[in-house]
């Protein structure tokens, strides 16, 4: 579907067919029915999860059913070689606990324990999590809600629910396993989330740290360190398609740059686009060219561009590169999105990268800058918000690095708008989008250097999550999220928010799920509990997902709008008391990170 990026193969899903031991009668009644419930879960997977670059996910199943010790240890040497990152156990019977469960603490687990009268699968279900539990490895229990007969061999709907929702999960856990996060520059503006803890990747993702100092941008575009071939293919594409876009110049008249200066621009955030891709996975083309240091890359599944100010002061800003980073698709037509965060903000751009791996789609960078109640609305425009935007809105907003599939000109066979898969991202598709996006020269009160920055409003109705992850002296990562929708306000309501702050930057206009409690009281609420001053924002209502995955990393979650029973956690969990989200903190405290 697309080139590869990373050293290694992608991580596979390992499934256990976990069995009662004893022979002449009791393991032979049950060896197809075990067996068959390993092939049906990986059938389920392989159909209906991918990884991030659209491939279909692998799965690797044990040889045989698993009894005793000694196939439980071929089974892990088995895993060792296939390159499996995440496993689940099925079993519809009694097993010998601690001889058959898998003894890998950093690897995401589940077992699913068939709930059959015939044998007691729900017996073992419950000794396996309590084992896991008492030797700190924390597992998901899976158990359906009915009664199955033992020839049933379906998968129940609650049952599927839980395997995929931990699947999705596990696999970014392990796609996340042995990667980089790129810092292209160092602290931008003096924002801490660009201050990147180096301990917090290695112990709660097993990612390295890698940095390059800006002016490696400006050496490889000197001396010619990138691919003419493709800069020239990039550059007839963004003089087809985003310069005859490009908009009024809003600056003083001492500030707006010649027309000749302006090319120069756009050639030259070309030339970065190019630079950061090739910085981040490699460039095996450079190595023909003679670079073959450069050609390497950082292995990096994430990673973030300072720009402000050092870089902005001076030369053109990055939004037009960061933004055809994170977006679906580029002069080669669809693409598998990058999470790169503005500012190199790492804490957001982290977030983003657990969107894009839950959903394998593009994920929103942006401002969380302001929270406009229905009575401020009517007081400045005139006008009352109504339908979605009725109880306030909160403005999204950047400088113009967010993802173009953000305005929302990617439409469903319901004719609805959508962030889509870029496997399924089409010419009208891009051309929609495209058209839809004025590209401003920058605001050279911001940056000084000029370049460009894009302009488009979301259209409203798209289902988003909106995210964070911070920091805490103290406490460690803490991750926060928002299920909601972007919505559409008048033109006119619109036209005086948004200029109001920079009319040459992007709008998502955002209501979130509101519950009458808590950090959900309101919309004011929600902005009144943001942690930081950014937000990644991913297409879909996918804060179960967020959980399940913040429970494997051991990163508590401190608020959420996400309805009580969709929330799935290791079954530990349950014994550090009753009251969900104070035991989520505790236990994460307990167990630590996942790479400690």
């Amino acid at each position: 579907m697309t080139k590869k990026r990373f050293i290694g193969e992608n991580p596979r899903i390992g499934i256990r067919p976990v069995i009662d031991g004893r022979q002449n009668g009791v393991r032979e009644s049950l060896e197809d029915q075990t067996m068959d419930m390993a092939k049906n879960v990986a059938a389920l997977f392989s159909s209906e999860l991918k990884y991030s670059d659209g491939t279909p996910v692998e799965c690797v199943i044990a040889d045989g059913t698993i009894g005793r010790v000694a196939e439980a240890a071929a089974c892990s040497e088995k895993f060792r070689n296939n390159n499996v990152g995440v496993v689940v156990s099925v079993t519809p019977c009694w097993c010998y606990v601690s001889e058959v469960i898998h003894y890998d603490g950093e690897v995401p687990q589940a077992i699913w324990g068939f709930n059959g009268t015939e044998r007691p699968g729900a017996v073992y279900l419950a000794a396996a999590l309590a084992a896991h539990t008492q030797k700190g490895m924390p597992a998901f229990g899976i158990y359906g809600h009915h009664v199955q007969d033992a020839d049933d061999k379906t998968i129940p709907e609650d049952v599927r629910e839980k395997l995929l929702r931990f699947a999705r999960a596990g696999i970014a856990v392990a796609q996340m396993k042995g990667k980089s996060y790129l810092s292209i520059g160092n602290v931008a503006m003096g924002i801490a989330g660009s201050i990147v803890d180096p301990n917090f990747f290695q112990e709660y993702l097993g990612m390295r740290n890698e940095q390059v100092d800006m002016t490696e941008i400006i050496r490889r575009v000197n001396e010619g360190i990138y691919d003419k071939e493709e800069y020239e293919k990039a550059m007839a594409w963004t003089r087809a398609n985003c310069m005859p876009n490009e908009g009024e110049d809003f600056n003083r008249p001492e500030k707006v740059k010649t027309r000749e200066e302006k090319d120069a621009d756009w050639e030259y955030v070309v030339k970065m686009r190019l630079i950061f891709e090739d910085l981040m996975t490699g460039n095996p083309k450079l190595r023909e060219l003679g670079f073959k240091e450069e050609a390497l890359g950082h292995n990096a599944i994430c990673g973030g561009f300072q720009g402000q100010r050092q870089w902005t002061d001076h030369m053109p800003n990055g939004d037009f590169p960061e933004a055809l980073m994170n977006t679906s698709f580029n002069w080669n037509g669809p693409q598998e999105p990058f999470a790169f965060a503005t500012e190199n903000d790492a804490c957001n751009g982290v977030t983003m990268l657990f969107g894009k791996l839950l959903t394998n789609r593009a994920v929103i960078f942006a401002d969380i800058r302001t929270y406009w109640s229905p009575e401020s609305v009517l007081r400045v425009t005139g006008q009352p918000l109504e339908g979605g935007a009725a109880k306030g809105i909160i403005h999204l907003i950047n400088s113009g690095s967010c993802s173009l599939d953000a305005a929302g000109q990617m439409t469903n066979a319901e004719g609805k708008p959508e962030m889509k898969h870029f496997w399924d991202v089409n010419e009208d598709d891009i051309k929609a989008t495209l058209g839809a996006t004025t590209w401003y020269p920058a605001n050279r009160d911001y940056f000084r250097g000029g370049g460009y920055s894009s302009n488009f409003l979301s259209k409203g109705g798209m289902p988003c999550t909106m995210m964070r992850l911070n920091l805490v002296k103290g406490l460690g990562p803490v991750l926060q999220l928002a299920e909601g929708y972007t919505v559409d306000i008048t033109p006119e309501q619109h036209k005086v928010l948004n200029e109001r702050t920079d009319k040459t930057w992007p709008t998502t206009w955002f209501a979130p799920r509101v519950t009458g409690k808590g950090a959900f009281k309101d919309v004011y609420s929600v902005m009144d509990n943001w942690g930081a001053n950014h937000g990644a924002i991913a297409y879909g209502h996918i804060g179960a997902d967020l959980i399940t995955l913040a429970s494997m990393l051991r990163i508590p979650v401190c608020m959420h709008n996400v309805e009580e029973d969709t929330i799935f956690r290791p079954s530990a969990w349950r014994a550090f008391g009753m009251e969900p989200e104070g035991s989520d903190f505790r236990a994460c405290k307990n167990f630590g990170p996942l790479y400690k």
